[in-house]
């Protein structure tokens, strides 16, 4: 099948979701695909045999490393596949076979067995800790555990003592992931790490290093920035300086001979280049709680930038870092309004990050849209360009994380 089917005919869109460990580390990913649109929720279940489809052909024809490295995917299999093996990607230890409200007959206990044999992890979602389910436990690997119900500690020791990992669903705050951080859990997924956590002395930690930072960002968006201010601040931040060396060096970006100087990386670049570079590179190292909003913030830029050339008066380097800077406020711990007022941007690109105004507004919006899957009357067409789009970015974004990490 070649690249250009993987996503006809679909009304699904596609997304990666960070799962990160104890120490805040992106140890994994779980593969998403949802309804385009609310009207299609209700046939999700006949959706998901053709997106399962999707994904492993995307698995044959890509391979997990380029689409997540060296972390695990956890993968929602349908029961079908479970039972037939042979429809799964080969085993490499990194797949995790997510299997939802599982139903301990003795065909998928069979099934799942064999899976681990194979060399497949398993996980339960939607488990009930009921006799009749207590078979399941000898066969899995990991335990999905839903915060939105009342944690019961007894089954989580019970869990625990049986060798089984505990992933906490839904850590929507701080406190919470602290929380099931004290109770054990291995595995931590939700948004709690897109709502920093502000303490005196971090913010105090965090103010010399963001004033450089906001420095830099203001010269890199200068109309004409200059290299011989930006090469000394850089330069006083040693891990940043290292960091774009690697990353200019690396197979990237192919140079012929080997750059050794923050003035040769410079020059030799260019300046667009210079400043997503610069960006990527220097939010990378902004925390491990920044590391995870990082991919999805990178993720829009390069499908802006890919979705540009549609786009009438919108430069491609230009989508990339309005794609960028929409979530900077994040990314930076400042406002967005406090953060603007500080980068020398014109008139036209602030409106297109505040309000979403102009060309480069309505671009951000679609891509917004597409990461929320709210494509509501929306084409199968643009769907499925926005799903190859963000498989492109998603291989990149994963290639430029593995080098600066």
């Amino acid at each position: 099948m070649s690249k250009q089917l993987l996503f006809n005919n679909q009304a699904y869109c596609v997304a990666l979701q960070p799962i990160c460990n104890a120490e805040l580390r992106h140890q994994a990913d779980e593969l998403l695909y949802r309804a385009a649109s609310n009207e299609q929720a209700a046939r999700i279940d006949d959706h998901l045999m053709a997106t399962a489809r999707v994904c492993h052909t995307a698995f044959y024809e890509l391979g997990l490393e380029k689409l997540v490295g060296q972390r695990e995917l956890f993968f929602i299999a349908p029961r079908e596949w479970v039972l037939h093996p042979e429809n799964l990607p080969p085993p490499t230890g990194q797949l995790v076979i997510e299997v939802l409200d599982p139903q301990p007959d003795a065909d998928l206990l069979a099934a799942l067995k064999n899976l681990r044999q194979l060399g497949y992890r398993v996980a339960l979602a939607a488990f009930a800790m009921t006799p009749q389910n207590l078979a399941l436990l000898e066969v899995v690997d990991v335990i999905k555990v839903d915060l939105l119900k009342p944690l019961d500690t007894g089954q989580l020791a019970e869990f625990k003592s049986r060798g089984l990992q505990l992933l906490a669903r839904r850590v929507e705050d701080w406190t919470i992931f602290e929380r099931c951080r004290e109770l054990g859990f291995d595995y931590f997924q939700g948004y709690f790490y897109a709502r920093p956590e502000v303490t005196q002395a971090a913010t105090l930690e965090r103010s010399g290093n963001r004033s450089a930072q906001i420095r830099i960002l203001a010269e890199i968006q200068a109309p004409e920035p200059d290299y011989r201010v930006l090469e000394p601040l850089i330069a006083q931040d040693p891990h940043l300086a290292f960091l774009l060396l690697k990353l200019t060096n690396s197979p990237l970006y192919r140079r012929r001979s080997e750059v050794t100087t923050i003035h040769q990386a410079l020059n030799t670049l260019g300046l667009d280049r210079v400043k997503s570079l610069v960006t990527t590179v220097m939010l990378a190292n902004n925390g491990a709680a920044n590391r995870l909003s990082l991919p999805k913030a990178l993720t829009r830029a390069a499908m802006c930038e890919r979705l540009a050339a549609s786009v009438s008066g919108v430069g491609e380097r230009q989508a990339f870092m309005a794609g960028l800077m929409s979530m900077m406020d994040l990314l930076m711990g400042m406002p967005m309004q406090d953060l603007l007022q500080e980068l020398p941007l014109s008139s036209d690109f602030k409106a297109a990050l505040v309000s979403r105004a102009g060309r480069l507004g309505q671009l951000l919006s679609l891509v917004q849209a597409f990461e929320q899957a709210k494509m509501s009357g929306k084409s199968s067409e643009l769907i499925e360009r926005l799903n190859r789009v963000w498989l492109e970015s998603q291989i990149w974004v994963n290639q430029i994380l593995m080098e600066v990490d």
